[in-house]
């Protein structure tokens, strides 16, 4: 089992539609895949199409020790398993505060299922907060969605600061797996200067494949559905298609479509 964090402070990059999306694609190219929402704004759970407000087990209750991922999770209709979250998860950072090794408490759970998972894909909250910890403490690498302007660029460094810190002290394997290029618009020349610095610093960290700006990504949540499954045809869902057959390849599994 390969876990994976999608993680960036910074709001607004399309993390949550990166996590959605990366485990749509996984999941069509033959992988079992588990989607982790660590968001107390469940916006993974909802683009997953599954109702938060219906949910009576949650990732609360996972990190809690209340009950494990296999009561809790729920199976959305891209052929992946989805641990839904909702606003209950927000009290999580006190409760988790008595709990001890609380870093440790997303991965402890993931680990009783690792033999049911190729793939589990983690979505963080926006902030370098007690969950986002768990989730790096829990992953093998760090997926990094990145829009192509200065902003990004700072909380980039802020977010490297909090990896070598868990490095040091909670996860030594830890690693990044990618800077992934969202909302990318090549007309732009901020856009090609901040990616040209992205590559120069980062290397062969940053993925080839880029994600576009594209109505049919941003409209598909409101539909419930990842976009490969509202609009496969789109520039946007063949990007995300892209992008899975771009981490595949890094970890040198061949490509195969699910039936």
């Amino acid at each position: 089992m390969k876990v994976f964090a999608i993680a960036n402070q910074k709001g607004g990059v399309g993390k949550t539609s990166v996590a959605v999306n990366l485990s749509a694609t996984l999941a069509h190219y033959g992988q079992r895949v588990l989607l982790v929402d660590l968001d107390p704004q469940g916006n993974a759970t909802t683009g997953s199409g599954v109702d938060k407000s219906e949910v009576t087990k949650t990732i609360y209750g996972v990190l809690l020790g209340e009950y494990g991922v296999a009561e809790a999770r729920v199976r959305a209709e891209g052929a992946f398993d989805v641990l839904p979250a909702n606003r209950e998860l927000a009290g999580a950072e006190i409760e988790l505060i008595e709990v001890e090794d609380r870093e440790f408490c997303l991965k402890r759970a993931l680990q009783v299922v690792a033999e049911n998972y190729a793939f589990v894909v983690i979505d963080c909250p926006p902030a370098l907060n007690m969950l986002t910890v768990n989730a790096l403490t829990a992953a093998d690498a760090v997926i990094i969605p990145m829009q192509c302007e200065y902003y990004a660029l700072e909380g980039l460094s802020d977010l490297v600061g909090t990896l070598r810190k868990v490095k040091a002290n909670l996860n030594p394997n830890i690693e990044i797996e990618a800077l992934v290029r969202t909302m990318y618009d090549p007309r732009s020349s901020l856009t090609t200067q901040v990616s040209d610095e992205i590559k120069a610093h980062f290397g062969d960290k940053v993925f080839d494949t880029v994600i576009p700006r594209n109505v049919r990504i941003a409209e598909a949540p409101s539909f419930g559905k990842p976009v490969i499954l509202h609009d496969p045809a789109s520039k946007g869902a063949q990007a995300h298609f892209a992008f899975a057959k771009e981490l595949l390849a890094r970890q040198g599994i061949p490509v195969k479509a699910a039936a």
